[in-house]
């Protein structure tokens, strides 16, 4: 049993806070595979705290776009079967991990907001509070100047995600982002794109990925990475794709896990707050193995 949990990836040094609360989302996470639970329920529960927090760049401290307005991304998959769920700017949700759950277990893998926030809305998933003045204040400075913006995607991608392998072999990825600061309405990163942001099959592997968004899509990395687990490990496949990611401009960091139980966290960044749990306890670093 495994579960491996990051909270964004960048060139800003990770407080203890980050560090205190991805230590609880592993501890509550691993609590539900060492009872025997499924992979993928111990990822919405890691996410789900994440989300809660306000710390990271999901759930309630998600980024404003342009126009003031919190919008959440969010994805599972799961290995056996190979379902998924995915929510696209879903608006007023505070946990868009546990909607993204909920449509995969439609005929539907992903939804927009207008179906999304109908479905949370009946299932009476708890709403989000309206960003207070701190948020707006940030809001500002973003846009202020086009060069700042630049600066501050740099510094931190602070998108959430997990991966796990449980008791019974199976396999899940997940993901959950509000985006990068001050963004258009509209626009959509890699963490909802399935075979982008996350990938997950039993025979491969799992990925979940953080970073530039564009970049990432372009590549269908989470899905490239699982595809060369099937004949290199984790560490090799991770690092073999986050080369070619630099190369076209792209950062990002990977939280992956091959069918072995063999794992890597790799980033091309100066840190990665993440860390995992297994039978031998809990291990949290401010980065591990930088490409």
């Amino acid at each position: 049993m495994l579960l491996i949990v990051h909270g964004g990836a960048g060139g800003r040094r990770p407080d203890k806070e980050v560090l205190k609360k991805l230590s609880g989302s592993l501890l509550s996470g691993y609590k539900i595979l060492s009872n025997g639970g499924t992979a993928l329920d111990a990822i919405v529960e890691s996410i789900t705290l994440l989300e809660d927090s306000g710390i990271f760049n999901a759930g309630s401290g998600g980024n404003l776009q342009l126009d003031g307005v919190r919008r959440l991304d969010a994805s599972l998959m799961e290995g056996r079967y190979l379902k998924a769920g995915s929510v696209i700017g879903l608006e007023g949700i505070r946990n868009p991990i546990k909607v993204a759950r909920f449509v995969m277990d439609l005929p539907h893998v992903m939804l927009t907001n207008t179906g999304a926030k109908r479905i949370a809305d009946t299932m009476k998933f708890d709403p989000l509070a309206e960003p207070d003045k701190k948020s707006f204040e940030n809001l500002k400075k973003a846009m202020k100047r086009e060069e700042a913006l630049t600066e501050i995607y740099k510094q931190y991608f602070s998108t959430v995600g997990a991966v796990a392998l449980d008791i019974h072999g199976d396999i899940a990825a997940g993901a959950s982002t509000g985006g990068i600061p001050a963004m258009l309405p509209g626009r959509v990163g890699d963490t909802p794109v399935i075979g982008s942001g996350i990938y997950a099959e039993n025979s491969l592997g799992a990925v979940s990925c953080t970073g530039a968004g564009e970049y990432i899509i372009r590549l269908s990395l989470a899905k490239e990475i699982c595809m060369n687990l099937k004949t290199m490990p984790p560490h090799k496949a991770s690092a073999l794709s986050l080369k070619r990611l630099s190369k076209i401009g792209g950062e990002a960091g990977i939280i992956s896990i091959n069918n072995k139980g063999q794992f890597t966290i790799t980033h091309t960044t100066k840190y990665m707050a993440s860390g995992y749990a297994n039978k031998r306890g809990i291990l949290i670093k401010e980065g591990f193995e930088k490409i």
